[in-house]
């Protein structure tokens, strides 16, 4: 495998897992909003509530299975006919989200009448303004369900669990090739300063046989210049005899001569 696939596995893996790892991080606060924020009239989140839609009575706006956000209301004045309100219903004992057919009063203080735009009946009990808990926003389609999935021991193992040892395994799998990867780098570190340690002392070797080698030679001509000026010196000494007998010779004979002279 060449060093150019193995970069490009390399930055697919980072990215499936950086994509796992923030899928499951959204996922876990999702679950945590919805736990702690759905169906909670205390709970808002930027000034809106959430709810589950468990009925049809407004499925010309929003059908069962949507989750709803309801802005809550700062001025009472503005709710009029036509206006979708949630409230809390005496008739259901329960969070209802329908539309206001017209404004009434009820023990004496402001209420309006609602009514569900599938069946288009009146609710039984006016609901007064202490009792409305926002104003319909927008909706997010069927995400109730899968809210309402997540609250359940199979949604926490499918989207929670699974996911996050996937995580986990991903992390253990990079983490392996990391040590992988650094021990092999170190085993090629050692290997290089072996060689390296082995070929500096083959070098070493051949430098010291090459010194050795200049050495003999140069003890071999030392030994030759020796010799020659022992055998040049023995030489010479002869010489110098032949040389003073014939010196002696010569001064014989002219002794010889002087006396057959007299």
């Amino acid at each position: 495998m060449t060093d150019k696939v193995k970069k490009v596995f390399s930055v697919l893996s980072t990215v499936l897992t950086v994509l796992i790892v923030a899928f499951t991080v959204f996922v876990m606060l999702f679950t945590i909003v919805s736990v702690t924020t759905v169906d909670k009239q205390d709970r808002t989140i930027f000034g809106y509530r959430m709810y589950i839609v468990m009925s049809d009575s407004m499925q010309d706006t929003f059908q069962a299975g949507d989750i709803i956000f309801s802005k809550a209301v700062t001025d009472d004045g503005s709710l009029e006919a036509g206006t979708i309100i949630t409230f809390y219903s005496i008739d259901y004992d329960e969070v209802v989200t329908h539309m206001i057919r017209e404004r009434t009063t009820y023990d004496g203080a402001p209420a309006y009448i609602t009514y569900g735009t599938a069946t288009g009946t009146n609710d039984e009990t006016p609901v007064t303004a202490s009792e409305v808990l926002g104003v319909y926003a927008f909706r997010l389609p069927k995400m109730g369900y899968f809210f309402n999935f997540l609250k359940t021991p199979a949604g926490y193992v499918c989207v929670i669990l699974i996911p996050f040892l996937i995580v986990i395994a991903f992390i253990a799998v990079h983490f392996v090739r990391l040590i992988s990867a650094y021990r092999k780098e170190k085993g090629k570190q050692e290997r290089e300063a072996r060689a390296a340690a082995e070929a500096a002392a083959a070098a070493d070797r051949e430098e010291a046989a090459r010194l050795r080698a200049e050495m003999e030679e140069l003890k071999a001509r030392m030994a030759e210049l020796t010799g020659s000026s022992a055998v040049g010196n023995g030489s010479s000494a002869p010489r110098q005899e032949d040389g003073a007998s014939a010196g002696q010779d010569a001064d014989g004979g002219k002794d010889g001569e002087g006396k057959e002279e007299k």
